[in-house]
Parts: C-alpha cells; structure tokens; sequence
C-alpha cells in the first residue's frame, strides 16, 4: 500500500463503488473507506431493474451488491442520503451536502450514468418514466397490466428489455425508434431484424424511422405521443429510453479532464493522480484495444474497481484489461455480447448457426479477418471459447468460422 493512502473516499454508492470498497478490503487495504451515497438504499445493482425484478421474478434483495452488516464489518463508512456537492482537489476533500468537508488521500468517482431527458412538450408530464432506479423500476411496474397502453420512445436495451416485461404483463406497448431497426447501430441489419421480428411476435407495435414531437397529455397526466408524421399514439404510460450520459459534473467542476466521461488512463487513473473513476463514467484508454472505451454495462462496474484498488495500492500492473462484455434477456431470447466494435468503423458479420430460428452466434470481424466482438443468442459455453481468439488479434478464415463443426481451437 501506498505510504500516502491513509484513506479512501468512494463518491457514488452502487455496484461499481460497492465493489471498489470489497476490492480495497479484499487486499489487505486497513485504512478509513467511506462510500457516500445519494439513494437511501443499500448500494445494488441495476440490470435486473429492467429485467427481473422489474418483471417481478426476483426480489430486490437479490440486487443488493452486501447486506447492510457487511459495510460495519468490513469497517466501511456508508454514508446514504448524501450528496457531494463539490470535490476540492488542491486540499484533497469533498464537499458534503453543500456544508461539511471530508478528506481524502485517494478517491474514486463511481457517480455513474443518469438517463437523458426527453425535450418535447408535455415531457415534464406525470406518467412519462424514466429506468434508473428501484423507484423507477417500481413505478413503470405499477404501470403494467391488461387493458393498459405503455409507449416506449427508444428502442435500445432498457426500451426492449422493459418491453419485454410490459408485454409478460399484459401491458399493450408500443415502441417508439428513430432509427431504421432497434438496435441497428449496435448490431447491424441482420441481427437488429432478429430482435425486431421476436418483438413483433410478441405483440409490440413498432414505429420505426420515427420521432416523437409531444407527450399528450389530460390534466397534467400522459395520455399519449404524437410523432412527426402526424399520427397519435395513445398511452396510460410513457417511457423514455434515449440513452443515459455519463454523471461527470462533479469532474467536470473540479477541473479534470472529461470528455464522454472522465478520461483515465489503464489503471483507472484520472488526469490527477490521486483520483479514479470506475464504471460508466470511466473513459478509459485500454490496454488491449488501444483505444478509449467507456463502456455502460454491469461487468465493467463489477470489475474495474479491481484494477482500481490494485492501483490505488501502488501494485502496478496492466489495469483493467477485460473485453467489454453486456447481456440481456427478452421473452424467451437469452443473449451475450463480448468485444468492442469502435462506432462508424467498417465490420462484416459473420454467423454460425441460425438467424430464423434464432439460435445462432454473430462475430463482427474488421477488414483484416480478425474477430472484434462476438454475440451468441440461445447458444451457451461461446465468449470463454471465443474470447482468446479476440484478445489474439489474429485473422480468421470466415468459412470455418461460420461452420458448427470447426471447434473455436481451432481457429486460433
């Protein structure tokens, strides 16, 4: 341990910030750690907010990243209902609730991402939802149920998923895209129309190519949204799923580089030495890809604090090297994605298996033949086999890898 880091204040309270406070204690790190959070709530993580819990399936209990006596015994400061307000670098504090001050020798920003708002008239309406917390989560539950009509404006990850758990309810839902395709500029043409085809089997109504100028209201309540064309879509609910934007302002105010998030280096570091940033806020420069990544999904939040703990305690090392790496669950669709396809950069797509029947693998290769990212849909055991063969940066032959009876070994 570094003869400095006599104390550690982790800003932001959920699974990223839970996990750097495990992985400091975890090796061997014996000084002050305070977890400051702005939710009331224990710290917990979020992806079953759009999947089971939201569907009703799981508990949140089964969310929270430890129960409430582990922070005592582990001798971590949780402070809950706390808001940091400001980040003094020059004499290494935080500001609390606009009033106290707390040191730091170290600290670590894991303040997360927040949803991006909706600028239309009638978007400040009741009923018009948003997904990032368990209040959230609640509240679009309590939404769902036979005779009832969600709009959904946003046809990505949290839009389809919450979809998803509409229609198991009963709910009718209506999806609201700008883009040609759900998810086309992640996952291209022919597996964004695997994902548009399933929904449509399942009752959703698709408006695609389409934007939304108004949420409709009656007494202050969405009923509706009228798009661009003209045409009205009547609604008990709305949500909106346009994105999320990294939660930066407490960098950006002190002074740190940020750019997508706050620009840190291999090991999680930021522009000033003595603070990290884990989780959808960290835009990293990674060391495998050789680009910046900053990645929105749950396996970055739960591994990065690792790499951030190994190096807040001067180990050294290569950081956190891990693909990037997502999953989600829809009906009866079960799905990972493993690897990094930088936007706008040329890829072909290759498939092994069955697009229709949608049991298949998809690997997005560059021009050279070599596998960027790999996406296996109701076929299992694929990213441990296919992982080296990404890490390896070694061109495929596009045949065998399209053939079920070539072993992934034997690409390599």
């Amino acid at each position: 341990m570094s003869e400095t880091a006599n104390s550690v204040v982790i800003v932001g309270a959920g699974l990223a910030g839970a996990k750097t406070a495990q992985a400091l204690r975890d090796r061997g790190f014996d000084a002050a750690i305070t977890l400051i959070g702005q939710e009331s709530l224990l710290p917990y993580e979020r992806p079953p907010l759009s999947k089971g819990y939201l569907q009703g399936q799981s508990s949140f209990a089964d969310a929270t990243v430890h129960p409430a006596p582990w922070y005592a015994e582990h001798g971590i400061d949780l402070r809950l209902d706390t808001r940091v307000t400001a980040l003094h670098r020059a004499s290494r504090e935080v500001e609390l609730n606009g009033a106290e001050r707390l040191g730091y020798d170290r600290l670590v920003l894991a303040t997360g991402s927040t949803p991006r708002r909706l600028t239309v008239p009638g978007a400040d309406a009741e009923a018009v939802h948003y997904l990032r917390t368990r209040a959230d989560s609640d509240a679009l539950r309590d939404t769902f149920g036979a005779g009832r009509r969600l709009v959904v404006i946003g046809g990505g990850w949290i839009g389809l998923e919450a979809a998803a758990a509409a229609r198991a309810a009963g709910t009718a839902v209506t999806v609201v895209e700008s883009a040609p395709l759900p998810l086309l500029a992640v996952l291209g043409p022919e597996v964004a129309q695997v994902l548009t085809a399933l929904h449509r089997e399942q009752g959703v109504e698709l408006r695609l190519a389409a934007s939304t100028v108004e949420i409709m209201t009656a007494e202050g309540r969405a009923s509706g949204v009228r798009l661009a064309d003209g045409e009205t879509l009547a609604a008990d609910a709305v949500l909106v799923g346009i994105g999320a934007a990294p939660d930066t302002a407490l960098a950006q105010a002190a002074g740190l580089q940020v750019d997508n998030g706050v620009l840190v280096d291999a090991a999680l570091r930021s522009s000033d030495p003595d603070v990290y940033a884990v989780g959808d806020i960290a835009n990293q420069l990674h060391p495998t890809l050789g680009v910046r990544v900053r990645v929105e999904h749950w396996a970055a939040a739960l591994n990065q604090p690792t790499a951030a703990a190994a190096a807040i305690m001067g180990e050294g090392g290569a950081g956190y090297s891990a693909l990037p790496y997502f999953f989600s669950d829809q009906y009866d669709l079960g799905m990972e994605y493993l690897g990094h396809v930088p936007a706008g950069s040329a890829s072909k797509l290759v498939v092994r298996g069955d697009l229709q029947a949608r049991e298949f693998v998809a690997f997005w290769l560059d021009a050279g033949n070599r596998i960027l990212a790999v996406m296996n849909v109701n076929v299992w055991d694929v990213v441990d086999a296919v992982r080296p063969l990404i890490l390896a940066g070694q061109a495929v032959q596009p045949l065998q890898l399209a053939d079920p009876s070539v072993a992934y070994s034997e690409l390599a």
